[in-house]
């Protein structure tokens, strides 16, 4: 039930955005505002969250000293490289950590990691006017630092690679707004380096692979006359083949891996000043190997940013 809820709330609020009148979307290759083939549009933008708390030693309490940071990059390139080639490139980067001060030696705990992501993702889409567009993807999924083994940190691990092909259809194309959806065929292949397996004295790069159908929608729009903006990725996909199939026939679970994997993510950026903004961002997870639940995760933060380009 929790599974239908996303997909039915991931619905309803992508079709409450789009145009009322369907004759009023733009065709396939024939939008508002076409991305004239001038050179490259680059946006970046860049923020820093910090959160800090201090305590002399005669405090009265049991509150400790910590400090909290998150840094968080969003960078997006686009090229119309001839009338009919579009390519899209976005590179998503969060990395936070949280230090805390033990409460009776006030030494300082080893830092942990609160946030870990490198996301890019490359897109060449070829308009030919014809009601969708054919198009090809690739995306690199990793994380700075995995921690998941106590006796060794890893640095770019794991990685998943994931390439699709398909037909794309853009339905909003504006300055501010935009909404493009993707449905085609994927492979993806996950790296997971200097692994150390149960029962196993050495370690070893463990890499598994998958085939099957992926669905894509990106969208983005202004909210509250323009003081907040909301982007939504909503990503669904659904596995025909894996690698390890057979080793795992007979065992508990055998079959999770044809459910279908969500990652829906929600960001909401308020700009209070020109450096100033406040982030909320959700992400709705569901992944039936991992968990047979949805996952939820929540951020609230007010930091600086910095638009570079």
């Amino acid at each position: 039930m929790k599974l239908w809820f996303v997909m039915i709330a991931a619905s309803a609020m992508l079709l409450s955005a789009s145009p009322a009148p369907a004759d009023e979307a733009a065709p396939a290759g024939e939008t508002d505002e076409a991305v004239a083939p001038d050179g490259w549009q680059v946006s970046s933008d860049i923020n820093l969250t910090l959160t800090q708390n201090a305590y002399t030693d005669n405090w009265d309490g049991d509150e400790t000293s910590a400090l909290s940071w998150v840094f968080n990059s969003n960078t997006l390139a686009e090229n119309q490289l001839t009338d009919l080639v579009n390519n899209k490139n976005t590179l998503k980067l969060s990395f936070g950590q949280s230090h805390k001060q033990d409460e009776d030696s006030k030494q300082w705990d080893r830092p942990s990691t609160s946030t870990d992501l490198i996301d890019f993702r490359s897109v060449f889409r070829f308009s030919h006017g014809w009601p969708v567009d054919p198009f090809v993807s690739g995306r690199v999924e990793s994380r700075f630092l995995d921690t998941s083994d106590p006796a060794k940190t890893r640095t770019l691990n794991p990685t998943t690679f994931t390439e699709s092909a398909g037909v794309a259809r853009v339905f909003i194309k504006e300055e501010n707004r935009e909404w493009t959806t993707r449905l085609g065929g994927a492979l993806r292949q996950r790296l997971d380096r200097d692994a150390l397996p149960d029962g196993e004295t050495e370690r070893e790069t463990i890499s598994t692979n998958d085939a099957g159908a992926e669905f894509v929608s990106e969208f983005r729009t202004p909210l509250a006359d323009g003081a907040i903006t909301l982007t939504s990725d909503l990503t669904v996909y659904k596995a025909l083949y894996y690698s390890e199939a057979d080793a795992l026939e007979g065992s508990t679970g055998a079959d999770d891996w044809k459910s279908m994997d969500i990652n829906w993510e929600n960001t909401f950026s308020a700009g209070i000043t020109n450096h100033i903004v406040v982030n909320l961002y959700v992400q709705v997870l569901y992944d039936k190997e991992i968990d047979a639940d949805v996952r939820l995760k929540e951020t609230l933060s007010l930091g600086f940013t910095f638009k570079l380009l």
